[in-house]
């Protein structure tokens, strides 16, 4: 797989930075790591990274909010976080806090276009 540039979207600094750790192992390069959702849209929209990977629900504002408005300016891929917000559409691709290392790997390769979306 080849490197791709990640906005992380969280609201807890140190998982956000544990999460930039993890990804910058995998050979990713961590484009911005934001914590509000008017944040998230406005990186996102500026950084145009090639995945995002947003926590559910933010401390100030809504992840599945800042995604919706998102995907209507530029479609980008992304994945969800959640330590138990279950009200995602169908087919996202949800990462259920805490996770390991190989079920990061696994949601970053299902989030590719043209892969199967399932829930990790």
């Amino acid at each position: 797989m080849r490197p791709m540039r990640i906005l992380v979207i969280e609201d807890n600094i140190l998982i956000g930075q544990l999460l930039s750790e993890m990804l910058d192992g995998l050979g990713h390069i961590v484009c911005g790591i934001e914590t509000t959702e008017t944040a998230a849209v406005n990186s996102a929209l500026r950084l145009k990274p090639d995945l995002m990977i947003v926590d559910a629900q933010l401390g100030n504002g809504n992840g599945l909010s800042a995604m919706a408005t998102i995907q209507r300016t530029t479609p980008i891929p992304h994945i969800y976080m959640t330590g138990g917000y279950s009200q995602f559409a169908p087919r996202s691709i949800v990462l259920k806090k805490p996770f390991m290392l190989a079920a990061l790997s696994q949601a970053i390769q299902q989030a590719l276009p043209g892969s199967a979306d399932t829930t990790i």
